[in-house]
């Protein structure tokens, strides 16, 4: 047996609910709740199905809570009809969402220092938040001595991001570096040696968020001259920790070396731990998760380590076009002794 009771039905929407004050029911009728309450999402007018959600009886209150999270910005109509009784109709808007603050920046741009090779290969931009992907090219931009340069960068369809859309890998296009070729014959060097660059990152570039950068970023550097020497582990030094210590592993570079690089192209043998890289991107420090150890950890150099203009280990990114092309990769990997002394 039903029971309605009807004193003057209200709808109110309070707490992502919906309740109809002034009736009361002891039980559901035969055709369900659905048929006495419903809500529509939609332009009025609109001929949208109701909302799918849940119903209940509270201290005498039918309430309606919608299954799903109603978007910022909807309008609502929530039905009333009772069994027996006038029809109650309410409408609502779900407030609009507060316009985001813009709060990403660039964290930093490697290579981090102020003078670069004319021939640099490539720069990482660091954001402190993810971000979107595609039109990266146009906020991205080159002056030299305050003047743009057209064309730098190799602007690949297929944006080269990190897992994580924090960094950005910008590319100098190769024609433009490697001696011999059409591209850089006819537009020229995207950087010359003597001359100031600057890196320009827009501000409405849009974060994962879809906000534009807190700030427009500049870096400035000056161009030095190319560098065509390959890297040679047998020029770096060697800073070994003692034994029972959690002293850094140091090793300094007589040149900057490739940062994201850096993190995963030196292993010590055998022992786990944590890398920094500083001074700069000439100093690699690998502190372990345990004290060391005394006996041999060889040092493991994958020689697909860079510089900041793609000189690999003992393989040079340019060779001139007149000379003979002799040299190649032998092994993946070199080593370095070290000996942790008690």
């Amino acid at each position: 047996m039903l029971a309605f009771l009807l004193i003057g039905a209200a709808i109110l929407w309070t707490g992502g609910e919906f309740r109809v004050t002034g009736w009361e029911a002891s039980s559901e009728p035969p055709s369900g709740w659905s048929n006495v309450l419903s809500v529509y999402a939609g332009a009025p007018g609109s001929d949208n199905p109701p909302l799918i959600g849940s119903y209940r009886v509270d201290g005498g209150s039918l309430v309606f809570r919608p299954r799903f999270p109603l978007s910022p910005g909807t309008h609502l109509r929530a039905v009333f009809q009772p069994p027996s009784g006038e029809r109650v109709e309410s409408t609502f808007d779900v407030p609009a969402a507060a316009p985001m603050t813009p709060s990403t920046r660039v964290a930093q741009v490697y290579p981090s220092s102020t003078t670069l090779p004319a021939n640099t290969l490539k720069l990482y931009i660091y954001f402190d938040a993810p971000m979107t992907k595609g039109e990266s090219w146009k906020h991205i931009h080159l002056l030299r001595d305050g003047q743009p340069v057209e064309y730098p960068f190799l602007e690949l369809d297929q944006e080269l991001w990190d897992r994580d859309q924090r960094r950005f890998t910008v590319l100098f296009d190769p024609g433009r570096i490697k001696r011999g070729l059409a591209s850089l014959a006819e537009a020229g060097p995207a950087m010359e040696a003597g001359h100031t660059y600057t890196l320009v990152v827009d501000r409405d570039w849009l974060d994962g968020r879809g906000v534009p950068l807190a700030a427009e970023y500049r870096k400035t550097f000056r161009a030095a001259p190319d560098d065509r020497v390959p890297p040679n582990p047998k020029n770096w030094r060697v800073t070994a920790p003692r034994a029972g210590t959690s002293d850094p592993l140091v090793i300094r570079f007589p040149e900057a070396l490739d940062y994201a690089l850096l993190q995963h192209e030196i292993e010590v043998t055998g022992v786990p731990g944590k890398v920094a890289v500083t001074r700069e991107e000439t100093e690699w420090r690998f502190t372990p998760d345990a004290p060391w150890k005394a006996g041999s950890f060889p040092i493991v150099i994958h020689t697909t380590l860079e510089d900041a203009a793609g000189n690999h280990i003992n393989r040079p990114f340019d060779v001139d076009t007149f000379d003979p092309i002799t040299r190649k990769v032998v092994a993946e990997t070199v080593t370095l002794p070290l000996r942790i002394r008690p």
